[in-house]
Order: C-alpha cells, then sequence, then structure tokens
C-alpha cells in the first residue's frame, strides 16, 4: 500500500516573490503570511503557497510544451473575475482553449490560470 499524502503546500518559482504574493492573496482570498524579497507565503489555514525568487526564471511560451502547470480557479462570473485579474496586473493570452467554458490568464510572471465558472 503506498503512503498517502497530504497537500500541505505550493511552490512557484518567480522574479518578484513579494509582488505574486499579493496578486494570488488578493485572486484567493488568502492573507499574506510572509514577505521578503526572496520568499514569500500566503495562506488560508490549511493550504499555503510559497514564491521562491529565482530572478532568472522565464515564462513558458503560451500555447507550447514548455508549460509545467497550471491553476484551476472557480469563480461566479468568469467575465467579472478575469476583468479584475487583469486589473491587478494578470494578461489573457490570444490562445483561449476553452471557449465560452473558462478563460486562461497568465498571472503578473506568466503562470497560466484557468478561471472556470462554478457548476
Amino acid at each position: 500500500m503506498t503512503t498517502i499524502a497530504k497537500l500541505i503546500a505550493v511552490n512557484i518559482d518567480c522574479a518578484e516573490p513579494k509582488t505574486l504574493a499579493e496578486f494570488y492573496a488578493t485572486v484567493l482570498g488568502f492573507e499574506v503570511q510572509h514577505s521578503q524579497d526572496e520568499y514569500s507565503a500566503i495562506g488560508d489555514g490549511t493550504t499555503t503557497f510559497y514564491f521562491q525568487r529565482v530572478p532568472e526564471r522565464a515564462p513558458a511560451p503560451w500555447p507550447g510544451p514548455g508549460k509545467q502547470f497550471h491553476i484551476d480557479v472557480r469563480v461566479p462570473d468568469v467575465a467579472k473575475a478575469v476583468e479584475e485579474y487583469l486589473a491587478l496586473g494578470a494578461t489573457k493570452p490570444d490562445f483561449q482553449p476553452g471557449g465560452d467554458h473558462w478563460t486562461v490568464i497568465a498571472d503578473p510572471e506568466g503562470h497560466l490560470i484557468d478561471v472556470c465558472p462554478e457548476g
């Protein structure tokens, strides 16, 4: 039998940990738990996102095979949420594989997020 692990955190490499932590804290409704130039963290008491400074990190082209992961979020109104996230510094790539079902955005450093409707 395989030991079952409990997910406690996700670590994201980025050039500006404080900036990315603030972006995700706002989007996810998490609190900023730690904020420094080299390392920042946000969480909700159960799950934590860590942001570690890697100055030479470059976003993978989208679409393309270099994408290593993306995050899915569920919102009540996709169009409104995308508009708000763009105002926070996200961008919206031209390639949108979800059609009318979900919208792909990129956080301020190019990590992809699928903004999905409830239900």
